[in-house]
């Protein structure tokens, strides 16, 4: 069970508008914790340092859910990498200098199981962070991620014994995520989304087949971002002993404050088109373009650190497509581009 603060506190959740962040609100609002400090991306432009930092001085967040990011697929991974690196390592920096500089509790990051090494053991341990080397489509957005791992490990140790008491900082790194608030582009988004946007308008308009990149045979773990959220959530708010063994604190050649977030399986690309053709309605064949990248070969996490912590109850894969695509459909999300 989901523990409730002890308190109501400033909580700010960055990137409260994208399908991370507005799962996270959507889990504190249930809860009835904050106030919920969500600033317009209009208002409060993360990549502006000055900025940030006015905003935490006047606001003082207890908490802090660092979910903004610039994020995409393998394709847009692959053909914008300095936007990735440059946005990220800036919005991050900004925001978790901010909050050590002003007072802030608690801090959780946000980060990509395209962390790990591209050919690290399955399933993926927190220890196998920077032990081989990264996939190379999405090199400079895992960069920027394990940079922000580094910096709440960095933060932990320097200031573990600072008077008052230091921000703590958590680096979570959630499997692929899908749901409620995803981005449907046609050629920007993940996997899922961008699967089920094409298996729907090849139903609508009467196509014999649709093309998936690659053989079909890469192997990924899928979790609703709702799922996530609870977990999230239940991290944050941890009683102090267990928050402090979790953050590793001031151990400098150990295990850095990392946890990872999935649901502890997987399915093939194939299967997984599959699936979402049949929760669609799409009864036409699937063709694989092995012509095209496949990416890492498999990204399964190993959820037994967080299991201490948190008792993961997520949702089927079926069940949760079944919802997200009834949720594409009443957006409207089909039918823009």
């Amino acid at each position: 069970m989901i523990q409730t603060a002890p308190h109501q506190s400033p909580i700010f959740v960055a990137g409260h508008r994208g399908m991370v962040g507005s799962a996270i609100t959507r889990k504190l609002q249930a809860l009835g914790l904050g106030p919920l400090l969500l600033p317009a991306r209009s208002a409060l432009d993360l990549c502006d340092a000055a900025a940030v930092d006015a905003f935490f001085a006047r606001e003082k967040p207890a908490q802090v859910y660092l979910a903004a990011a610039k994020v995409g697929g393998i394709l847009a991974n692959d053909q914008y990498p300095a936007d990735f690196i440059r946005e990220n390592l800036l919005i991050q920096t900004h925001v978790l200098d901010a909050a050590h500089r002003h007072g802030a509790q608690r801090v959780l990051f946000l980060g990509s199981s395209c962390i790990y090494p591209r050919l690290a053991a399955q399933p993926l341990l927190e220890s196998s962070l920077l032990s081989g080397p990264l996939e190379p489509t999405n090199r400079a957005y895992a960069l920027a991620k394990i940079a922000g791992i580094e910096m709440c490990w960095s933060y932990n140790r320097q200031y573990a014994k600072a008077a008052p008491p230091a921000t703590g900082f958590l680096a979570a790194m959630p499997t692929n995520l899908y749901g409620t608030g995803d981005n449907y582009h046609p050629t920007q988004s993940h996997v899922i989304p961008g699967l089920l946007r094409r298996f729907h308008e090849a139903k609508v308009n009467g196509q014999a087949s649709v093309t998936v990149w690659g053989s079909g045979r890469p192997r990924r773990e899928f979790m609703h971002a709702d799922d996530m959220a609870a977990a999230c959530v239940q991290l944050m708010l941890l009683p102090e002993g267990q928050w402090q063994a979790l953050l590793a604190a001031d151990r400098n050649d150990g295990e850095a404050p990392l946890v990872n977030i999935g649901v502890g399986e997987d399915v093939t690309i194939a299967e997984l088109a599959q699936l979402i053709a049949s929760v669609v309605g799409f009864q036409g064949s699937i063709d694989f373009d092995a012509s095209k990248p496949d990416g890492t070969p498999q990204k399964l996490m190993s959820i037994q650190k967080l299991l201490r912590y948190y008792p993961v109850k997520a949702r089927s894969l079926h069940q949760g497509l079944v919802q997200t695509y009834q949720e594409f459909l009443a957006s409207g999300a089909a039918l823009r581009s």
